[in-house]
C-alpha cells in the first residue's frame, strides 16, 4: 500500500507573550500561596516547592523578554520587506 504525503501547514499564529505572562503569573501565585507555608514545608524538607515556584517565576520573565523582542524583530522584519516591495512597485511604475 503507497501512502501520500501530504503538504505541510503553514505555522499557526499564536500570542505567544501572553501565553508566556500567563504562564509567568501562575508560577508568581504558586510562589504567593506557598509562602504562608514556608514553615510547615521546611519541617516536611519540601521547601523546593517554594523555590521551583520562585525559578518558573524568574524563567518567566525572561521568556516575557525573549517573547517581546522576538515580536518587535519579526515586525521590524515584515515592515521592511513591505517597504523594500512598496520601492520596487514604484520603480517599476516610473519606468
Amino acid at each position: 500500500m503507497k501512502t501520500t504525503k501530504l503538504p505541510s501547514a503553514p505555522p499557526m499564529e499564536a500570542n505567544d507573550v501572553a501565553i508566556v505572562t500567563g504562564g509567568t503569573v501562575v508560577w508568581l501565585v504558586g510562589f504567593v500561596v506557598l509562602l504562608p507555608f514556608h514553615g510547615w514545608l521546611a519541617d516536611h524538607g519540601d521547601t523546593k516547592w517554594l523555590w521551583t515556584c520562585l525559578a518558573g517565576f524568574g524563567l518567566g520573565l525572561i521568556g516575557i523578554w525573549y517573547c517581546r523582542a522576538r515580536r518587535d524583530a519579526i515586525r521590524r522584519s515584515q515592515a521592511a520587506e513591505a517597504a523594500g516591495t512598496a520601492e520596487a512597485a514604484d520603480a517599476s511604475r516610473a519606468e
